[in-house]
């Protein structure tokens, strides 16, 4: 049987950015990923481009996808108090359908193997992996990397203690068509959730929101409960009265964890929503992913090629680094979900904005990064 040197599970942002990376390097990759691209996945649809550098180094220019280009936020609260602002470094608005679809083509021209099964099992026994896949396919690797997004399975047999634990949360998430600014970002509070809103390419708005279950529950569906909860907000109302919904049914997935989760599981190296969520009115998750991909990539760069000296170090490395660049994004996250969650806290923040605009971008740049530099 032979041995891969990499097993990556899950064919997300950050497992293919990792694939990319690594087959870019020389080393052998196979991705395990359940579904079949191209596909919709439930996401914001903003990237920073703080990872446009990187990207760039990768060999991809996402300007080939023709994403629109987005430098303004439009912030509200759930009684429609808004403040606008300029994003500090600016992104651009791409879908997921269209992007993830790009990095597979790529992983695939470097030379990454993809086995479209999913994976039952993972064991790691005398410093090698053996990893089970659906219709008894059983694959060996030096390391494994988890890239299978926010919740899975997965995280029950390598008991993690956040998959314990039940959470709130549930997002949404649909396609339309009708009349949005190109180059803004909306992040709306609504009682109990906050919406975001921008264009992707061919002239398309994402609307993805995330909703407190126990709130959307008391509702027979996602369009009795928009039209009674999400368009309280006066900013939010026009959308779903207005524009014309391009998917059949909303895209939806429940028990989302913002809960802390460890880099190393077991010796798995977590990339991604596997090993941290951002709230999504931070608006950062998809560069996160790539950020993340990109620490782990250059790492396993180094322990290849002999600079770190054993895999204990490897992964106590991975986890100090990844944690000085993210913990205290995600610590902001939760501060701001939890202000935003209180009306009264929340129309504070908002009349502090209003009185000092110059706020907005600070408070941006504590959930963004810099633009992304390649190791030398």
């Amino acid at each position: 049987m032979e041995t891969r040197q990499i097993i990556i599970i899950g064919g997300g942002l950050a497992g293919l950015t990792s694939a990319i990376h690594l087959s870019k390097i020389g080393l052998r990759v196979t991705v395990v990923e359940k579904q079949l691209f191209p596909k919709h996945k439930v996401c914001g649809e903003y990237v920073s481009n703080e990872v446009l550098p990187y990207l760039e180094w990768l060999g991809l220019d996402v300007s080939k996808l023709k994403p629109t280009q987005i430098s303004k936020i439009i912030f509200s609260t759930s009684s429609g108090k808004i403040v606008r602002g300029n994003l500090p470094l600016g992104g651009f608005g791409i879908s997921r359908y269209a992007l993830d679809e790009f990095l597979h083509q790529k992983a695939l021209s470097n030379g990454c193997s993809f086995i479209h099964e999913s994976v039952e099992n993972i064991d790691f026994n005398n410093d090698v992996f053996t990893v089970t896949a659906t219709g008894n396919q059983t694959l060996t690797a030096d390391f494994v990397i988890g890239a299978y997004g926010k919740r899975s399975n997965l995280d029950q047999k390598l008991h993690r203690d956040f998959i314990s634990r039940q959470s709130p949360w549930l997002a949404v998430k649909a396609h339309y068509s009708g009349d949005f600014p190109n180059d803004t970002v909306g992040l709306h509070n609504f009682k109990g959730g906050y919406c975001g809103i921008s264009k992707v390419e061919n002239d398309t708005i994402n609307v993805c929101y995330l909703a407190d279950y126990k709130t959307f529950k008391n509702y027979k569906n996602i369009e009795d409960y928009q039209q009674a909860v999400v368009s309280k907000n006066p900013n939010l109302r026009p959308i779903f009265e207005n524009m014309n919904p391009l998917f059949e049914k909303p895209l939806t997935i429940s028990q989302i964890s913002f809960e802390k989760k460890q880099a190393v599981e077991n010796h798995v190296l977590m990339v991604g929503d596997s090993v941290g969520m951002i709230h999504p009115l931070c608006g950062n998750g998809m560069a996160m992913a790539i950020h993340s991909a990109k620490i782990l990539s250059e790492l396993l760069g180094d322990f290849f090629a002999g600079k770190i000296q054993s895999r204990a170090a490897l992964e106590k490395k991975y986890t100090k680094t990844w944690n000085s660049n993210f913990s205290n994004r995600l610590s902001v996250g939760r501060f701001l979900a939890k202000i935003l969650g209180k009306s009264k806290l929340s129309e504070n923040l908002m009349r502090l904005l209003t009185v000092f605009p110059s706020l907005l971008p600070k408070i941006i740049n504590k959930t963004h990064g810099k633009a992304l530099v390649l190791n030398s």
